[in-house]
């Protein structure tokens, strides 16, 4: 791509009329859902949440514009995307799993006549894939290239490609702009104190787009950010550094300045970060991490087999036996969270087994396994491509998901899959949560966490809880809560129901994603299918209503691309594991009345919960009066909302609203595109 390139489209590029300071879209695409939403816990059981948290990197472009510039920040994981937005210039982040989602952001804002910037992690670390989809593609740390693209815009002479070739000093980053973020729609507000990290793990990316000498803000400046996070309320952060610990020094000196502040302001920031396993080594370390008023860490364990370790690089996990280390972090107080990847080449199938026992008897709960997934650009893509091993994929596909782009050297790729289901499914049983939650409090004499939460919230959280999760699990389910609850130590017992909140929001992710076969998933949408089918015939009759059902039928098919035969056939799993299963498309010809939608709900819904088929719903035809009808359906289905794409015509588009951050509202591309991972309709 040449750096020189100037836009071919001299309206887009044009600055904005004279005496009228710059308005700047920004725009953080939809996630697909993940383990990482918790979906359930914040859409079920948390009160007035919509998601987990919120786009810090959009705050802090926002704070790195000119102050004349007039900047409205857009999350569509909480609220729907503006459809004819009054400004200058549309930005769309993205990480990798975004990417779907922000090229057909791109294509939309872009068709409509905005001048349209492309960014984010994905757009750094490949920005040769949005060369079609973007008039200008930042990559790179902003600090630095961010201010230079506006001037650059302001005089009408934008590059198409914006590198960050040096090295940003974290001490020029700017207090990010909260004031543009809903903070109360999160459980979880977030603040960044250093990027890099130390550590040299073939699969990670992080090194690749950071680098391995960490940089970090000055104490002060966390506490400036500590600052409007206070006059917000906020009680709960994240720090989103890859390594808080990646130096040790300027992590202690960070430490040390939270605890302080706490004290100063007599706030009780309750605080979670990522950090390496050697951060139970140092005494010191994690003596200050409990000072600080920290409740929890993520840490990524990766394989509990010493071999599988040294394979990917990772022996700063070799220094003791992991277990141990885990529950000396328990010890002080602070809660694991932990990553797990099956899939090295060291891997056979009781790799699962020894996951599974290691997970159990360490007590982490949020346990996030998931096959070993190769990142563009990284050492493990490199290596897995000299030897032929990477599968045709998405590459920027989350790697919780139950496929990967890797061919497995000690097992077959349909075993460990196969695999990977019943780990979950054992994990996530309700005796392994109580064995869990037992194995972790029997170590943690003292937990960190207290719930920021009011009393009047946690009791209504307690509710939910026992009414939305505990008795549908029945007598089973109530018999191993209470063996868990640790009686004899109230002050524990907060950690053991936050433990039931996140295996719960876990548990229902699996249902819904990782269900029966294709096969079955096929026969159960056949017969719900027919149901349907026979609800709404008068519709279908008077063609009204046209019902359109994909079968079970995998995708990939013929267009399925692989180096070898036995490659073919695991990229035809993989996709079919991933969710290319049933479609179901339902298109509104003529719009019916209030007796369609009535008789039209209940058998849609039951497909959507017992299966994980995919619907599209088309709007074609729409009348104001019945407008409540389809808002009350749309309401009943949202909890489903991943899997439903919504396609409305264009002359209807200011009619209809559909939430964009419930549903995938379809804005560009082909006209009958579902959800990111699902099958296509037709």
């Amino acid at each position: 791509m040449n750096e020189n390139y100037q836009s071919p489209l001299p309206d887009a590029s044009a600055p904005a009329p004279h005496g009228r300071p710059v308005r700047l879209l920004l725009i953080n695409p939809r996630f697909p859902e993940s383990f990482w939403s918790f979906r359930w816990a914040v859409q079920e059981i948390l009160p007035r949440k919509r998601a987990v948290n919120p786009p810090l990197g959009l705050a802090t472009l926002a704070a790195l514009c000119p102050p004349h510039w007039e900047v409205t920040i857009v999350d569509e994981n909480v609220e729907s995307v503006p459809l004819a937005p009054q400004t200058d210039l549309v930005g769309v982040c993205g990480m990798g799993v975004q990417f779907p989602r922000q090229k057909e952001l791109l294509a939309y804002y872009r068709g409509k006549g905005y001048r349209v910037v492309a960014g984010g992690s994905y757009a750094s670390l490949c920005p040769e894939a949005y060369a079609e989809h973007a008039d200008t593609v930042v990559c790179g740390e902003a600090e630095y290239i961010w201010p230079e693209f506006c001037r650059d815009f302001e005089s009408g002479a934008v590059r198409a490609l914006y590198r960050e070739t040096g090295t940003v000093s974290l001490e020029d980053s700017p207090v990010p702009r909260l004031d543009l973020l809903k903070l109360e729609a999160y459980t979880t507000a977030t603040l960044q104190f250093s990027r890099g990290c130390p550590y040299r793990c073939e699969f990670c990316d992080i090194i690749v787009m950071f680098g391995r000498k960490p940089r970090f803000k000055r104490p002060e400046q966390v506490g400036r950010e500590l600052d409007e996070l206070r006059k917000r309320g906020v009680r709960s952060v994240f720090f989103v550094d890859d390594n808080l610990i990646g130096n040790k020094a300027a992590a202690k000196t960070l430490l040390r300045y939270l605890a302080d502040y706490q004290r100063r302001h007599g706030w009780r920031f309750a605080f979670g970060t990522e950090a390496s396993i050697n951060l139970a080594q140092d005494a010191e370390l994690l003596g200050l991490f409990r000072d600080a008023n920290f409740e929890w860490v993520f840490i990524g364990i990766e394989s509990p087999d010493a071999e599988s370790l040294r394979e990917t690089r990772k022996t700063q996990n070799m220094q003791e036996d992991a277990l141990t280390s885990v529950r000396r972090i328990h010890a002080h107080g602070l809660d694991v969270l932990a990553g797990f990847i099956v899939g090295f080449d060291n891997d056979t199938l009781d790799a699962f087994d020894r996951q599974y026992r290691f997970i159990v008897d360490a007590g982490i709960q949020a346990a996030m396994v998931g096959l070993l997934k190769a990142l563009p650009k990284t050492p493990l893509w490199e290596r897995l491509e000299r030897e032929g091993r990477l599968i045709p994929d998405d590459a920027h596909s989350d790697n919780c998901k139950l496929g990967t782009n890797v061919m497995p050297k000690r097992m077959s790729y349909d075993a460990m899959v196969s695999g990977y289901r019943e780990l979950y499914e054992r994990l996530l049983a309700d005796r392994a949560i109580a064995d869990k939650i037992r194995a972790k409090l029997a170590h943690m004499e003292r937990p960190m966490y207290h719930g920021t939460y009011g009393t009047r919230d946690s009791a209504l959280i307690v509710w939910r809880l026992a009414v939305k999760g505990l008795l549908p699990g029945g007598p089973r389910r109530l018999y191993h809560f209470f063996r868990s609850l640790p009686l004899s130590a109230p002050r524990k017992i907060p950690q053991a129901i936050l433990d039931w909140v996140a295996a719960l929001a876990m548990g229902d992710y699996v249902r819904r994603h990782f269900g029966a076969s294709v096969a079955a998933q096929a026969a159960a949408a056949d017969r719900l299918g027919n149901a349907l089918s026979r609800a709404i015939a008068r519709y279908l009759r008077e063609g009204k209503v046209a019902l359109t059902w994909l079968g079970g039928d995998r995708a990939g098919g013929d267009d399925a691309v692989a180096a070898t035969p036995q490659q073919a056939t695991a990229s035809e799993t993989a996709r079919g594991w991933t969710g290319r299963l049933p479609a179901l498309q339902i298109a509104l010809k003529d719009w019916p009345d209030q007796r369609f939608f009535a008789r039209a709900a209940r058998p849609v819904e039951r497909v959507l919960r017992r299966t994980s088929a995919t619907l599209t719903l088309r709007i074609e035809a729409f009348r104001e009066q019945e407008r409540r009808h389809l808002e009350r359906l749309l309401r009943r289905l949202a909890r489903h909302g991943d899997r439903i794409s919504i396609v409305v015509s264009e002359g209807l588009r200011e009619l209809v609203h559909v939430d964009s951050s419930r549903f995938h509202l379809v804005l560009a591309g082909a006209p009958g595109a579902t959800p990111e991972g699902s099958a296509t309709s037709p």
